[in-house]
């Protein structure tokens, strides 16, 4: 089971800023490095560049990331700097990124959980946190869902007798041994391939694909051995020249007149939001495709937001449940645009974390009317 002091640590991180924990004992050290509280990323010293290849391959496996890696900086972590090159490029949507992190530090936790008797070290930092990393980084909330996962993982890797062994490791075929009847293809029995590696490319559990090797290990077959891991990213080192690193880059809007985001695929209702805000003293930043538009959404952090129900490739609830599930906008006044204007679309919309409904085409005063009512009420909270 997880140990009891690895849970009180997590618990311990609302208590927590920006830093870095660091667990170690005689053998091990990971990095925990936390923002605002919340969990950002985890590193260990034996498979960071695996762990990171497998993530992306997951989540994002048409991202070619290693042509990114000229720009990276020695003084801070690449993966960091990846996940906001990726995020900027447009290579990586919020979601990506949240899930790359998950799936990070759930593995991280599988291996965390067999480990005990460590000392912590907090290492806070003075650096400000772009606005990105405090919304991608996972909340206590999502630390429980997989620590949870990870009970589950632990307990069927109990179950099949698996705990002398690390998914760290990589099945060998032994010389001269058969490879006929083995359940994994031999091109992943050359010592190359993680436990890890090869549950990712056959889409199964990690303790499916071990136990299904374990009766040819037995029988002298197979053998496990460690591995080492992938090429580390190359990066330059920062000079005075250089740009300030994107992490402590802070967001600021320095502009006087709010400004309206509309999250719209429509050119023509575009326009007519457009033409309705804007000569009232509104700036109006338009918004087509969501999936693409939340660097520009984080970006200019608008005083209110439009939302249209139908868009492409998106559903307008789901964005609007996940807009209100991210910090920087949990407050943010969000309007629903649609034509199906019905008690079942209104309560959904409430549902989904809904400001307000307004019937399209708006008329322009009643859309006048309920932006003045949302944007005087946020200033007076």
């Amino acid at each position: 089971m997880i140990p009891t002091n690895l849970i009180q640590e997590f618990k311990n991180f609302s208590k927590l800023s920006d830093g870095e924990l660091i667990l170690h004992n005689d053998t091990i050290v990971w990095h925990l490095h936390l923002v605002r509280g919340k969990l950002l990323y985890a590193i260990d010293k034996i498979h960071p560049v695996r762990r990171w290849h497998r993530a992306l391959k997951h989540q994002c496996p048409n991202w070619n990331w290693s042509v990114d890696c000229s720009e990276l900086l020695d003084n801070q972590s690449w993966q960091s700097q990846l996940l906001t090159q990726g995020f900027s490029q447009k290579q990586l949507s919020l979601i990506q990124a949240k899930l790359v992190i998950r799936n990070i530090v759930q593995e991280c936790l599988f291996e965390l959980s067999n480990c005990t008797d460590w000392n912590s070290d907090w290492k806070p930092s003075q650096k400000t946190t772009s606005v990105f990393y405090q919304t991608v980084a996972l909340s206590s909330k999502e630390i429980q869902t997989l620590l949870n996962n990870t009970v589950q993982m632990e307990q069927k890797w109990q179950a099949t007798g698996l705990d002398h062994l690390s998914p760290t490791l990589a099945p060998t075929l032994r010389q001269g041994a058969d490879p006929q009847l083995l359940p994994v293809s031999d091109s992943y029995l050359n010592g190359q391939f993680t436990l890890w590696d090869i549950a990712l490319q056959l889409h199964q559990s990690v303790a499916e694909v071990t136990r299904s090797l374990i009766p040819f290990v037995e029988k002298g077959i197979l053998q496990f051995q460690e591995v080492s891991d992938l090429p580390v990213p190359t990066v330059k080192q920062a000079t005075a020249t250089n740009p300030p690193p994107l992490e402590t880059t802070a967001i600021k809007s320095t502009e006087k007149q709010p400004v309206i985001a509309c999250i719209e695929d429509s050119p023509v209702l575009a326009h007519t939001l457009k033409k309705i805000l804007m000569p009232a003293g509104y700036q109006v930043l338009i918004i087509p495709e969501p999936m693409h538009g939340f660097s520009q959404l984080i970006e200019h952090k608008p005083d209110l937001i439009l939302l249209d129900l139908h868009l492409p490739n998106a559903d307008g609830y789901s964005i609007c449940k996940f807009l209100r599930e991210t910090p920087v906008f949990k407050k943010t006044p969000i309007i629903i645009l649609t034509a199906r204007n019905t008690q079942l679309d209104r309560f959904r919309a409430i549902q989904s974390g809904a400001t307000e409904f307004l019937a399209k085409p708006p008329q322009p005063q009643e859309l006048l009317q309920m932006v003045q009512k949302y944007l005087t009420c946020l200033v007076k909270v």
